[in-house]
Order: structure tokens, then sequence, then C-alpha cells
């Protein structure tokens, strides 16, 4: 990283001495930033932008409220790509117009994808019987989860039935990924946010192609299959046999929550990870211990690319012969993409499989291979591949974190390659110890434990945003956290992983796990104890939406550019971003899609739910929004239920109904200030707020914040939204009036 130019600050020293201008300023700083443009430039820098542009234009893409016409998108970005090569020989030009392409390439790859993946979802509750396929099975503590992909579903016609559907089970399953099943379930439509800006697993649904999720009702047993699956869904239901097989030995080995969290950390597999387990490895801000992430993917290439390169050297005929260091990087890229298969896809071990193929692939082209133009290059597969990946918190805060890493470890590498400064033997014996004492704390600084600490902290700070958007808490003890899980992944998780995964057919891993579970506990204690200390987790309300996108460009502006007054613009956009994230989006009311629970804020401040049955994510959801540190369970019931409805009354006195039965309608119209229900209110209905299933089919989940001014509201749904995974109302004539929605008149006729 370059020094600060000599001069500049005797220069805006001068300037606030002669009485400060804004003009004369901008003119001393304009020639600089010139020349630091010039030297990015050189460093071909403006390169690593062009994922952000075109993660801009998928993310455009994503929250848009109607769907863009796609051949408009792609002709788009074609038009600038010929513009921009038309003007290479004009940088300002050519910068414009190669962003602008690929802005518009990311939007077209987000169009594709949706195109590509399209498939039926339900928009009401269906009971009946399912066949299909069993894809993928998740073994919990109590039962299971797994994913069927449907070939027949009764009730449904066939351009109506879901592709893939999520179920839950109870007990035991007897059946395993590959088998044929025939059950009866219970469907209900992907959940949408229950609180506008939060999380939405409609849309991950949709690009999963999951059309439902339910559960089964009675037993689900394997049958013939009228016909054999394709290649596809039996390779991918072999690997997932052989994952649950290693996750099970590796649990019943260690057991409990340690055992819960070996067999994550080998397999991927984290279902069988208790509630209490989860929280105590989140609150000492290492969750990440549970995933595979960039570490193992590294540890496990390198040790196969070392490995198979010593092997080779064994036989000097090949040695002096044949390019060795190729054949054991092509062997190693095989290793580890076998190793990313058995650990499963997410957007965390995909981005590290990425980058470890182009290290790798560098290796077999004799090239250099920048570790940055790698996150870059992989960000872009991402994006290609998956560009509804970039909503979620995986790909955020692990891309920031690894470019976080990558620009301390290019800053370092910069400030190695100079010359260092030698102490000389002059001055008296207690300067000569100051200086000698202050180089070997750089050394320290540059190569020990020190330089660990900043390379952790830097890239704890470019995913504290991320956290407090999508958490809306801070983990500030992850600066110890994080040195512990990364010995933790070096001396146990990765040895134990390859070499349990040898000895385990020949029946001699036992040993192996219980290592394994030796360094779990360990780090476990050290969760415990990180956790229970005050401070442990810094909860934080939801803040505006808009302030994500410049703390954003602020962690991109502080890692990408090289230059130091370059850096400088991330300043101003992390001012933004924090000014955005200090005006908190409070609310008064939050109300479910569906309409049947609430949440209210009492006198004291402090919210409390309304409804007959409690939503426990919908729950957690308003509460973390609101930097409360309750568990859902925890939460008190608002005002009284009864079978009609319950009423209850915000902290102001303001009267509020939900209403769950028609006859409920005529009292609550007329007493309440604000009436919600998951039914057709009648035209006689008319409070100060009606949010019945009518309105809510608009506006999706709502929130209110009363004011003096008027009632302010947020909505999940823009209006006139309509996208294939958050379908416009339909315009249809509505039910009559206190008429029960399809799906609670089929869930009742059911019991």
């Amino acid at each position: 990283m370059a020094s600060p130019p000599r001069g500049l600050t005797d220069r805006i020293g001068s300037i606030a001495a002669s009485g400060w201008s804004t003009r004369a300023a901008l003119a001393a700083l304009r020639p600089r930033f010139a020349a630091a443009l010039d030297e990015e430039w050189d460093l071909r820098r403006p390169f690593l932008w062009l994922p952000a542009a075109a993660g801009a234009g998928a993310i455009f893409y994503l929250v848009a409220p109607t769907e863009p016409v796609l051949w408009v998108v792609g002709a788009t970005a074609v038009l600038f790509g010929v513009l921009a090569f038309l003007a290479r020989g004009r940088r300002g030009l050519f910068v414009v117009f190669t962003g602008l392409a690929a802005l518009a390439a990311g939007e077209f790859a987000g169009g594709w994808r949706a195109a590509r993946v399209d498939a039926p979802a339900l928009d009401h509750i269906v009971i009946g019987e399912l066949a299909g396929f069993v894809e993928e099975v998740d073994d919990r503590p109590q039962g299971a989860r797994f994913l069927l992909r449907v070939t027949e579903a009764e009730k449904l016609a066939p351009d109506r039935t879901p592709f893939r559907v999520r179920l839950a089970i109870r007990g035991t399953p007897a059946f395993a990924a590959g088998d044929f099943l025939t059950f009866k379930a219970r469907l209900l439509p992907p959940a949408r946010a229950a609180l506008p800006g939060g999380y939405d697993f409609a849309r991950d649904a949709y690009f999963e192609r999951i059309g439902a999720v339910g559960n089964v009702l009675g037993k689900a047993e394997a049958v013939p299959a009228p016909e054999a699956a394709d290649w596809k869904l039996r390779f991918f239901a072999a690997l997932d046999r052989a994952r649950n097989a290693l996750a099970l030995r590796v649990y019943d080995s260690i057991g409990g929550d340690n055992g819960a969290i070996a067999a994550a950390m080998v397999t991927g597999k984290r279902d069988l990870l208790s509630q209490d387990a989860r929280e105590t490895i989140a609150r000492a801000g290492i969750f990440h211990i549970i995933t595979i992430s960039g570490v193992q993917m590294t540890l496990v290439a390198g040790i196969f690319f070392v490995g198979f390169r010593r092997f080779l050297a064994l036989f000097p005929f090949l040695a002096l012969n044949y390019p060795i260091k190729k054949w054991a990087a092509a062997l190693a890229m095989l290793a580890a993409l076998a190793y990313g298969l058995f650990t499963g896809s997410r957007v965390g071990s995909e981005r590290a499989l990425f980058m470890t193929l182009i290290l790798l692939g560098a290796v077999l082209a004799e090239r250099p291979a920048l570790s940055m133009r790698n996150l870059a290059f992989a960000a872009l597969a991402v994006i290609l591949l998956e560009p509804e990946a970039l909503l979620g918190a995986s790909f955020q805060l692990s891309f920031a974190a690894v470019a976080a890493l990558i620009a301390v470890y290019e800053a370092r590498g910069a400030a190695l390659g100079r010359p260092a400064a030698r102490t000389m033997a002059v001055g008296t014996e207690a300067e000569r110890e100051a200086r000698g004492l202050a180089d070997h704390l750089d050394e320290l600084r540059r190569h020990g434990i020190f330089g660990a600490l900043v390379a952790t902290f830097c890239a704890t700070s470019a995913t504290a945003s991320f956290m407090a958007y999508d958490f809306h808490e801070l983990n500030p003890y992850v600066l110890i956290g994080n040195p512990l899980t990364l010995a933790m992944i070096e001396l146990f998780a990765v040895p134990a992983a390859l070499i349990g995964s040898v000895l385990a057919p020949f029946g001699l891993d036992g040993w192996v796990w219980s290592y394994l579970g030796a360094g779990v506990g360990l780090i476990m204690a050290v969760a415990r104890w990180i956790g229970s200390a005050p401070g442990s987790t810094i909860p934080l309300p939801a803040f505006a939406p808009w302030s994500i996108v410049f703390l954003s460009l602020a962690v991109l502006s502080a890692v990408l550019w090289r230059t130091w007054l370059m850096k400088l613009t991330a300043l101003p956009l992390l001012g933004l971003g924090l000014l955005g994230a200090a005006s908190a989006q409070r609310f008064d009311l939050a109300v479910a899609p569906t309409g049947e629970y609430a949440a209210l804020r009492q006198a004291d401040g402090r919210l409390a739910v309304l409804g007959k049955h409690r939503n426990a994510f919908a729950a957690e959801q308003w509460l973390r929004a609101d930097a409360d540190q309750r568990a859902a369970p925890d939460t008190v019931a608002a005002g009284r239920c009864d079978k009609l409805g319950c009423v209850g009354r915000t902290g102001d006195g303001a009267a509020v109904a939900l209403v769950l039965d028609g006859f409920a309608f005529h009292d609550d119209c007329a007493r309440a200030e604000v009436v919600i229900s998951p039914l057709y209110a009648p035209t006689y209905c008319t409070p100060k707020i009606l949010l019945d299933r009518r309105k809510l089919a608009e506006t999706g989940a709502v929130t209110l914040a009363f004011a003096a001014k008027g009632v302010k509201w947020r909505t999940a749904r823009a209006p006139g939204e309509d996208r294939p995974w958050s379908r416009a109302p339909s315009r249809r004539a509505p039910a009559p009036f206190g008429a029960r929605p399809p799906e609670a008149a089929t869930d009742e006729g059911q019991k």
C-alpha cells in the first residue's frame, strides 16, 4: 500500500492556516486523487469492481417490484459492452460503459436463473397423497426433515404440482435418499417474510424449486419406484446417504451437542445440533464453526497438493522428466471438488471451492495467482450461477471476511517488500533498548500473534455491518473466538475428517472421533465462557434498508483499493451508512402476512404477541428487529383470546382486535381502532385501520408506527408487486364476508 504523499499534509495545513476554503481543499486534493487513480489503474484494481457492479444488477433484479423484460436487459448488456470496446481508448468512457454492461449483465443473470428454475408453488394448503423420490434427508434429535422430488400429488394438476417439497417427519425415518415414497402429507405454501425487509423464505424456496413445505401424516415407507430416477438424482442421493452415515457415526461416537458439532464440521450436516448449542456458539461469535468454510477447503486442497507432489517426487524418473507439480495441482483440484460435493453446496463452501480451483488452475497455467482477483472470479461465478445468494447472510459474511483478510495480506506483503529501517547503534543505552523493543514489536506485528489479531479485527469490522443488518446483533468477543476456531479447524477438524473417512470403512475410526470430540469439548467450554461474559451479544434494532448500500460500498472501498487516498473514500460512505443505521425502524404493531398473529408494543415498551397460536419464527423476527434478547417462547401474550379471536391494546391505549371467526366482526369492527384478520372482512367493517385477508394479500407483512403526525406504514410487498415468488393477488371476486379462507377450511376439515 502506498505511503502518504509527502507535502500533502503541509499543503492542507497551509490552507487551514490561511482560512479554510472548500474550493482550495478540493484543488489541493484533485491532483492527488488523479495520481492515486492512475496508480490503481496500473495495478488493475478497477477490474475488482466488476463483480460489485454485476452483483448490484443481480440485486436490482431480485428487489424489483415487477419482472424485467429479459431480452431487453440482455440487449442492453451487449450494447454497453460494444460501446465499452469502442471507447477503450478513453478511460473515463470505458469505465462507465463497462460498469453499465456489468450492471445489466448481473440483472440478466438474475432473470436467466429465475427462468431456469421456474416451477409451480402452492398458494393454499393441500392435504393429500404424495409420491416421489427422496433427494436428501437431514436427521434431527427428534425426527427428520427431507426433500422430496414430487412425481404425483393428489388434488393437484400436473401443471400445478410442485417440483420439490420440504417435509418434516416425526421419529426415525424408515427411508433414505434415493428411495421412492408414497404417503399422505399436509402441504403449505412457502412462508413469506414475517417483517418488512426480513428474511423471505418464499424467495429462497423458489430458487431451490421448493414449491411447498409441510409434514408427513402417518407413516412414510419406501416402495418400488414405477420408473428409475435420473442419474443426477441417484448420484447426489448416494452422496447424501454417505454423508448421513458418516455424520451419525461421528454423532454416536461422541454424543450430545459435541457430537453434533463434530458431525457438522466433518460432513456439513448440522441439523443434529440443539437450539441451546446454536445459541451458545452464536453468542461466542463462532457460529461458522459448524459450516464448511474456506479454511477447511484450503487445508484439504493444500494437504492433497503437497501429499501428491511429495509422493510423485519419490520416483526420480517422474520428477525429472514430467511436470509433477502440475499433476499434483490437477489431482488436488479433483480432491477439492470431491470434498466440496461431499460436504454439501453452500455459498461459503462454493466460494472457497471456486477460489481453490482458480488458485490450482493458475499452477497449471504457470501464471501467478492473485488472491483478490481469485475472489473476484469466485464472486462472478456465484453471481452467474446463484445470483439469489447475494441477498443471503452467507454470501455477504463469507466474501466480506475473505476480502478483508486478503486486503490485510496484500498490505502486509507490500510493507514487507520495503527494506526495514535498521536500528543505529547510537545514543544512550536506554534509547538503544527502546529502539530495539520497537523493532521487536514491529516484527511481532508483521509475523506474530499481533498480525493475526489485526487480520481478525479487520475481518470482523468488514462483516459487522452485515451482522447488524441480517441478525440485528454484534459479538464483540469474536477476536477471542475466531483464533480459537481456526486452531480448532486446523488441529482437529480437518485431520480428523480426512483420517476418519479413510479408516471408517475398516472400523478403525473410533479413536479419531474421540480425538475430535476432545477438541470440540475444549472449544465449547471456551464458547460458554465467552457467551456468559457481560456484553457478549449487543442487540441492535432494525435500521433503514438503504444504509446497508452505503455500508457495503464502504467495505468495498476499504478492501479493493490499494492506495491510502482511495481507501479514504470509504469514510464518507461509512458516515452515510451509520446515519441510516442510527435511524432505527421502530414499530408499535407488527402483523404477520397470514393475519393470524401480531405483535403489540405494551406500556412498558416491550413487544407482546397477539394470537391463539404463536409462531415462534415470526416472534423471533419481531424481537430481533426490536433489539429484544428474549427468546420467542418467553414473550407474553397481549390481551385475551377466545374461540372467536383476540383483543388487546397498544401502549398508548389503542384497541386492537384479531378476528379469527366471522361472527366476531360485528362487535370488533365497532369497538377496535385496528382490526386484523385472516378472513375477508364485511363491507360494514370500517375501523381506522383494517388488515384483513384482502389487504394483507396486497401488503404482505405490515408494521405500523403510531405518532402524533399519523401512522407510518411499512409493508413487505411493494405496491403492484408481481414476481414469480410473490405473485400479485388474484383479481377474482373475494369469498363472502366473514368466510374462512380455503386453507383454513381444509385444515379444519382434516381435524
